[in-house]
């Protein structure tokens, strides 16, 4: 695959895959997403990498979920909502090795999903997390929420989903959504350590390790299979549509309007 939206590279024994759509915080569509599972797929099964890295380029942003100019009822390729997200959710946790977000700016929305799902997430001090979904016509009915629950607590995540405020770095670490926050200028330097450190392990003993930990939170793929359904009804209602036009027209939805969910 020619990559379009994302830039791939593999340094001793480590894959780097980078979101490479700066101009739009390092949003996703369609082929972003595609491009990332087959990327994952290649490093995750080759027996020479021992870490993945996931990020995003710039300094803004590692991923603010969905574009929202690729949004309209749908999005613009495959998969239950028109993104194949489900499938790499799915290839984060399957593949047999850690997979490390590199969060240097805003991991919002999708992308704070996609944080969320890495096994461990090495933050930057300007990092910001959160969700969007409610303000935007939209919900991670799985991994993003049910997943979260298990990471931050029950309390805590049910904030995050309703009231949709964003987070410091220093406030995700205290709330486990990351393991560790360094200043800006050392991110890079504090991934490479850790990806160094992995590298050292015994590869079977960490793929047996991330199956155990993955196997009391599986209930939640058919959780998400189920939510994911859902969600693509809803992205065909004007509930929905109104978020993202909102969302394009940069002011406040008026969701009411149409009238209370009866769900």
């Amino acid at each position: 695959m020619n990559y379009q939206d994302i830039l791939y590279e593999e340094r001793d024994q480590i894959a780097y895959i980078s979101i490479n759509r700066p101009e739009v915080m390092n949003a996703f569509r369609g082929q972003t997403v595609e491009e990332m599972l087959h990327a994952m797929m290649k490093a995750g099964w080759d027996k020479n990498i021992a870490a993945i890295v996931l990020g995003g380029t710039g300094d803004r942003a590692f991923c603010t979920g969905g574009d929202q100019s690729a949004h309209s009822g749908q999005y613009d390729g495959r998969g239950t909502a028109g993104l194949p997200i489900e499938e790499l959710h799915s290839a984060i946790r399957d593949v047999p090795k850690p997979v490390i977000a590199r969060v240097q700016g805003y991991a919002i929305g999708g992308g704070n999903v996609i944080a969320t799902l890495c096994d461990m997430t090495i933050a930057s001090d300007k990092a910001v997390f959160g969700q969007v979904g409610p303000k935007v016509g939209s919900v991670d009915p799985g991994w993003g929420t049910a997943y979260l629950a298990q990471v931050v607590g029950e309390k805590k995540a049910r904030e995050i989903w309703y009231m949709c405020r964003r987070y410091t770095a220093q406030e995700a670490l205290a709330m486990g959504l990351c393991n560790v926050v360094v200043p800006h200028d050392q991110l890079d330097a504090e991934v490479a350590k850790w990806g160094r450190e992995i590298v050292e392990k015994s590869p079977t003993a960490i793929a047996i390790a991330k199956r155990s930990f993955n196997a009391s939170t599986e209930n939640i793929r058919g959780i998400g299979s189920l939510g994911m359904q859902a969600l693509s009804l809803y992205y065909n209602t004007e509930e929905s549509r109104e978020g993202v036009r909102a969302f394009l027209e940069k002011r406040k939805p008026d969701f009411r309007k149409f009238g209370a969910s009866k769900a």
